[in-house]
């Protein structure tokens, strides 16, 4: 919870409310979920598997500044590349995806686990839009030009 409420604080005092609001709705829903499970005790679990979304960052980290410093070393790039995408999908995809299950077959649809589902199904729409964008940015990137020509993603580098 700490490092979410670190990372919103981050963005907002650094101005980058508006090009990063979708992390800030993100960084909310995490919050408000983390918050939930340490006050009722129920379903730490959950929160301990949540966290290993995190590990994914670290290659998320890297390739942005990989971006933002111009390393000239395509190699590094490219290496990140295929690394970020592997921890992409055993560190946010499948365990989101197993989190999503559990609580769609096994939890009560009332209450706390109401909450916790919904809140679920939207992480999970936010995960695969995330998604998305980093395969079309860093393997398709034909499809990343707008209708003007220009990168429809801009020079905002946190979602590039």
């Amino acid at each position: 919870t700490g490092y979410f409420i670190h990372d919103t604080l981050d963005i907002i005092f650094n101005h980058q409310s508006r090009s990063s609001w979708e992390y800030l709705v993100h960084h909310a829903m995490a919050i408000s979920a983390f918050v939930s499970l340490i006050v009722t005790g129920r379903f730490l679990v959950a929160a301990v598997l949540l966290l290993l979304v995190e590990v994914s960052n670290i290659f998320l980290t890297v390739r942005m500044l990989l971006k933002m410093s111009n390393v000239p070393s395509l190699a590094l790039y490219e290496a990140n590349k295929y690394i970020n995408l592997v921890m992409y999908f055993a560190f946010r995809l499948a365990p989101q995806a197993y989190l999503t299950w559990y609580f769609l077959r096994y939890v009560e649809v009332q209450g706390q686990g109401a909450f916790l589902t919904a809140n679920l199904l939207l992480l999970d729409a936010m995960i695969v839009m995330y998604f998305s964008r980093l395969l079309r940015s860093d393997f398709f990137p034909s499809l990343r030009k707008g209708s003007a020509g220009r990168d429809v993603d801009g020079e905002k580098f946190l979602i590039d």
